[in-house]
């Protein structure tokens, strides 16, 4: 596997990293034609459900029907490292996931690649939207043109059968393409959803949403990763189901009050009105038996009814927390930032991510992320400051302070 090579530089403060830990494509110094390990996500235009759709009678037996276009994406999917073979690279699928509206795949590259990876994922790309277009488009049409024609067609034919004419595209169906599979008893409705998505499609020239960096990446640099990563691929009809049966469980909701200060949550909001709520705050100094010693207070208190609420902090928060989640006991869990931005066009898929989302699924966390507002309070900056300091407003600590400062708010 290839060698992480951060990029650092030295400062006031000594010598520092300057890569984005959080490894969000793309990673300065990291060698994309090197040995690695990699996660690929790709997003169809618009979260539109092209590639099939869910059936789940339950979470457990949730699983991805595939129309005969996912099938043909799931062909080109698993068949990558035959197809690229005879051109000098060395792959293997270790996972992959045809959802109804994206993929996932786990990507091995074994030997030193001719080209970036990246030239791999874009020929995949480009293939998916090659099959669409030859299924749907004979005949190499244009999309667009071949839209317009249908429109005219079809007022023409409302004109002659005294139809009302439609001015808005999306108030009419265009006309089916041949290679599209129809119902005996509604042909229209048959190709409704597939034909929906191609004048989304007519106008872009892709079927994938548009990004600046083609697709998004993570390089799985450890065992642990890797295993997670393809659990997570494999589960993810299951993850669906769940989020699918619980829809208000996984809403982000923007400016709520929570204890005076405009947060943003997700989760079970009724935690808030638990009549006993309890902090769990953990000095850094306590000991491994201290922190035990806690743990088990707080259990006794979790068996009685109280919400106990956390920003996980320390190393005995991070404990505490971990056991309760582990036992079933609720929790309001508070975030210094892990919310995307309201301007961010992935924010309504958002979801939490491994325990968490498990732990949201049944009702037991709820998720707060505050505003700028609680940083700059004047009451939150004198707290902080009678136990801590004096602190810049952007530190960690000052910031890690004032979380502490909301959860004993909320405690009250």
């Amino acid at each position: 596997m290839a060698t992480y090579k951060p990029q650092i530089e030295y400062t006031e403060k000594g010598w520092r990293r300057t890569t984005d830990t959080n490894r969000h494509h793309r990673e300065n110094g990291w060698d994309y034609c090197g040995r690695a390990i990699y996660h690929f996500t790709f997003v169809v235009a618009d979260r539109y459900p092209l590639f099939g759709q869910l059936e789940a009678p339950t979470p457990q037996e949730a699983r991805i029907v595939l129309n005969d276009y996912g099938k043909q994406v799931k062909n080109l999917l698993i068949h990558l490292p035959q197809f690229y073979h005879p051109k000098g690279y060395a792959l293997k699928v270790l996972a992959s996931q045809v959802m109804p509206d994206h993929i996932h795949l786990v990507l091995q590259v074994l030997e030193p690649l001719p080209k970036s990876i990246g030239t791999v994922v874009r020929g995949f790309k480009a293939a998916c939207t090659k099959i669409y277009k030859e299924q749907f488009y004979p005949d190499g049409e244009n999309a667009a043109e071949m839209h317009e024609e249908s429109k005219a067609r079809q007022d023409e034919q409302r004109a002659q059968n005294n139809q009302p004419h439609y001015q808005n595209k999306a108030q009419y169906q265009p006309h089916c393409p041949n290679a599209l599979q129809r119902r005996p008893n509604n042909p229209n409705q048959a190709c409704e959803s597939i034909v929906h998505f191609a004048r989304i499609f007519a106008g872009r020239g892709s079927v994938w949403q548009p990004e600046a960096a083609y697709y998004h990446e993570r390089i799985l640099h450890s065992d642990g990763q890797l295993r997670h990563m393809i659990d997570y691929v494999h589960d993810n009809p299951r993850r669906l189901a769940l989020k699918r049966a619980n829809p208000q469980l996984f809403q982000l909701h923007r400016q709520v009050q929570v204890a005076g200060f405009s947060c943003t949550t997700l989760g079970n909001q009724f935690l808030l009105d638990f009549p006993m709520k309890d902090v769990i705050q953990c000095s850094r100094r306590l000991t491994q038996a201290e922190i035990d010693l806690k743990k088990e207070q707080c259990f006794e208190d979790a068996e009685r009814g109280t919400v106990f609420i956390s920003a996980g902090i320390s190393e005995g928060e991070k404990q505490i927390c971990k056991a309760l989640r582990e036992a079933g006991f609720p929790l309001i869990m508070l975030l210094k930032d892990g919310f995307p931005k309201e301007t961010d066009p992935h924010c309504k898929y958002f979801k939490p991510q491994g325990v968490y989302f498990e732990t949201c699924a049944a009702g037991q966390l709820l998720l707060i992320e505050p505003s700028e507002e609680l940083y700059t309070s004047k009451p939150i900056e004198q707290q902080v400051y009678a136990k801590a300091g004096v602190l810049p407003h952007d530190t960690m600590r000052y910031r890690f302070q004032a979380l502490n400062e909301l959860a004993r708010q909320i405690g009250n």
